[in-house]
């Protein structure tokens, strides 16, 4: 399964950014997506995960309110709409897939594929 992000890019503080992750897969509706941000010199960190179905969500404290997480599985891709950005919120976002119940979203580490990451830089 190949994944590939786009939708980053500079936007000032308050401002919103809509990221974009399409996958190789036709069976994508099987499959978790999940949202990962990296910053320089930081550990890679949970942003936000959805089911197959769409059905539930789950999401990092700091974004919950802020970001939305969504899916189009007939066009196999994955959504990350982002507002009231923060310069905190500056980093490489990945999105990641695997074929699980919806549990352990949270944990890189089960996500055994990635996409090579869109930058989002915010600034103040």
């Amino acid at each position: 399964v190949q994944l590939v992000e786009s939708g980053g890019g500079l936007v000032q503080a308050g401002g919103s950014l809509q990221l974009s992750c399409v996958a190789s897969t036709r069976t994508l509706r099987t499959m978790i997506m999940g949202w990962f941000r990296q910053a320089p010199g930081k550990e890679r960190e949970f942003v936000a995960a959805i089911s197959g179905s769409g059905v539930s969500t789950g999401y990092a404290d700091s974004v919950k309110g802020r970001f939305t997480i969504s899916r189009d599985n007939a066009k196999n891709t994955a959504y990350l709409q982002m507002n009231v950005l923060k310069p905190e919120d500056t980093a490489s976002y990945y999105c990641a897939a695997k074929i699980d119940a919806f549990r352990q979203y949270e944990t890189s580490q089960t996500y055994p594929y990635w996409g090579q990451g869109t930058q989002v830089t915010v600034s103040s």
